[in-house]
């Protein structure tokens, strides 16, 4: 059941949690915080804030989910799971004011490209198993 479980739903509830305002700062605002900033060699500050961070997460993910959709193990139920995270971040899109960012848009893309993308390799996958028992 494990396998199953989608990934993709960690920055959603990441994000939630930052909208609440448990991530420090009121709400959304806490998005726009820095929490990571480093001196380069040229002299310039690199900074990564809070929702850019939510989208190295989401990334980062990405590619696990990715590799998950190619094992048989769990992957209808993996794939309906992530079908409704999809669903999820989309009605939070259209019906929640804090949840109207780019940082979001960019979490739910990345949660639907999640769902296009092992729905492809699984058919993928399960058309060379075909043909190989042919």
């Amino acid at each position: 059941m494990i396998a199953a479980f989608p990934l993709m739903v960690i920055p959603f509830v990441l994000y939630n949690l930052a909208m609440v305002g448990l991530m420090g700062g009121g709400g959304i605002s806490a998005l726009g915080n820095d929490v990571i900033m480093l001196s380069m060699l040229s002299g310039a500050t690199w900074k990564m804030a809070l929702g850019d961070l939510f989208i190295v997460i989401a990334l980062a993910l990405l590619f696990f989910e990715i590799l998950k959709s190619t094992r048989n193990v769990g992957s209808l139920a993996n794939h309906m799971l992530s079908m409704l995270v999809f669903i999820a971040f989309l009605v939070e899109f259209l019906l929640v004011r804090d949840a109207a960012t780019q940082i979001f848009f960019i979490l739910m893309t990345t949660a639907f490209i999640d769902v296009i993308g092992g729905f492809a390799v699984s058919i993928r996958t399960a058309g060379r198993d075909v043909s190989i028992g042919l």
